[in-house]
């Protein structure tokens, strides 16, 4: 009895056992499953080489195609695409150090869409043969982290024959960059520190001597956006545009800023060429104190547009040169896109309508050319006649180029009688190139006047004449013109007789006298 009893404890106690296990083994399966899951959301965007993978030798230069490919389910817009070396050790970047910065941009890249970018390495001299990982980050605007980092691997063929250079001997670098002398020293180390926290990747020499690297990051400065005021810019017009500056060193204060910007030039000869937008004040550049580690700035100038622009977007390029903690010069550019709206300017010629006064039911015909004295295009252009006395009538025009002309001929029917003349407006509706509408009206005037009906007069048996609707006699009128028509004729065709039959009559007479005077020139 004692014994089962001993089973019986085992059991329970290798079950409670049992329980206390299990779910720690749930919760560890779930926890490894979240890290998937979170991975999965993910925008799906991927860096790829494009190509095979090329070995570099010792100072050769070569170009590296990156393709980016969007599978995000979003449009992805400012997209900054930089090698990201920050979490590396400085002897993993095989390339040269060149004091440029290593960044590429891509306006926007569509979902399915892949765009390619281009890098030129150099293979530094001391960098050791190797398979070299080299991260690459994508960054987007609006957003400070990489949304992906892909890594593209490189080969350095053979070994280098030279050390790289000291900190004391590199003539890349401006002033002198380290305390004491490294010569001798050998070092494989690339005296650099590369961040990424916009994509935009900095390099910078220098060092302590000794074969030891400097652990200090360049402080980089970035624009992560701006505004204008007025919201849209229109040609010809004044507007100031402000750009939001960001520090992205989390250490470093940045000082001594000066930015300057440049616009392209437009024009079609040497009369009109000029920048796209002028500065109001006459000056392009702007100064800035200094910006705080991680902190934040604005800038802003008031521009002038150019008048004869066309409606599309006008890049200015945005030159950046400032000094770290150490008054190490950097230089930096960055590019804006502004778009530019031009006005529609267009008139109209004088109405020609034919004839001024319509009856109830009839119909008068106006017409009317539309001039597009503008710089873009009338799309889907439109006119619409609404007044008192007329039936509402629209016609279609369709789209106007920029310096042509668009008839507008319409048949207008008369409803009901006016009190003389009524205004009549005519209304111009037009689409831009985004679809929104604009409308104009234009007036003029015109008569409806009541239907005559022919039937309603007529002459009764008695002889009596009634008027129509219009009150006037019109039969009566007609029948006595005709009376005395004839009586006319018959007075000139008696006339005509008469005197034709006294010229008979002499004759006669004549003839007979001429046979007398004959027939007694005969008798002896």
């Amino acid at each position: 009895m004692s014994r089962s009893r001993r089973m019986m404890a085992v059991v329970v106690a290798a079950l409670l056992i049992a329980a206390m296990i299990l779910p720690g083994l749930a919760v560890k399966a779930e926890a490894a499953e979240k890290p998937k899951a979170e991975a999965a959301e993910k925008p799906k965007v991927k860096v790829s080489l494009v190509g095979d993978h090329q070995p570099f030798e010792a100072g050769e230069t070569k170009t590296l195609t990156l393709q980016i490919t969007n599978n995000s389910g979003q449009e992805l817009k400012n997209v900054g695409v930089a090698p990201d070396m920050s979490k590396q050790k400085a002897g993993a970047w095989p390339f040269v150090k060149d004091w440029k910065q290593y960044s590429k941009k891509i306006d926007s890249v569509a979902n399915g869409e892949s765009k390619s970018v281009s890098f030129d390495f150099t293979r530094r001299e001391g960098a050791k043969k190797n398979n070299y990982t080299i991260p690459f980050s994508v960054y987007v605007q609006g957003s400070d982290d990489a949304i992906v980092t892909d890594s593209i691997f490189v080969y350095a063929k053979n070994e280098t024959v030279t050390p790289d250079p000291t900190p004391g001997d590199n003539s890349q670098n401006q002033g002198d960059a380290g305390n004491g002398s490294a010569a001798g020293s050998g070092s494989d180390s690339a005296d650099m520190n590369v961040t990424a926290d916009d994509g935009a990747v900095a390099y910078s020499g220098g060092g302590d001597g000794g074969g030891s690297s400097d652990s200090g990051s360049v402080p980089r400065v970035i624009v992560t956006g701006f505004d204008t005021n007025p919201a849209e810019v229109h040609a010809g017009s004044d507007f100031t545009l402000t750009i939001h500056l960001k520090n992205t060193s989390k250490k470093t204060k940045v000082q001594n800023m000066l930015f300057e910007l440049e616009a392209p030039t437009e024009g079609t000869d040497e009369q009109t060429s000029a920048p796209a937008f002028l500065p109001t004040s006459g000056s392009n550049s702007i100064y800035l104190d200094g910006i705080k580690a991680d902190g934040t700035a604005d800038i802003s100038i008031t521009l002038n547009a150019k008048a004869d622009l066309l409606q599309k977007p006008y890049s200015i390029n945005l030159s950046m040169k400032y000094e770290d903690s150490q008054a190490t010069q950097i230089d930096s550019s960055s590019s804006l896109s502004i778009p530019v709206k031009q006005d529609a300017r267009f008139e109209f010629s004088e109405f020609e309508i034919s004839p001024q006064t319509i009856e109830v039911g009839g119909e008068a015909n106006v017409m009317c050319s539309l001039y597009n004295l503008g710089r873009i295009k009338l799309y889907n252009a439109k006119a619409r006649f609404e007044g008192n006395g007329i039936k509402k009538q629209e016609i279609f025009i369709g789209n106007v180029e920029a310096g042509a002309t668009g008839s507008i001929d319409a048949m207008l029917k008369g409803e009901k009688v006016t009190n003389g003349n009524s205004k009549i407006t005519m209304t111009l509706s037009y689409e831009d190139e985004s679809g929104n509408i604009s409308e104009t009206t234009k007036d003029f005037e015109l008569e409806v006047t009541e239907a005559v009906d022919d039937s309603d007069m007529y002459m009764n048996t008695d002889g009596d004449v009634e008027a129509g609707s219009g009150g006037f006699p019109v039969v009566p009128v007609v029948v006595v013109i005709a009376i005395i028509a004839g009586a006319v004729a018959a007075v000139v065709f008696v006339k005509k007789k008469k005197k034709k039959q006294m010229l008979n009559e002499e004759e006669e007479l004549l003839d007979e006298l001429d046979r007398s005077s004959e027939d007694e020139r005969e008798q002896p």
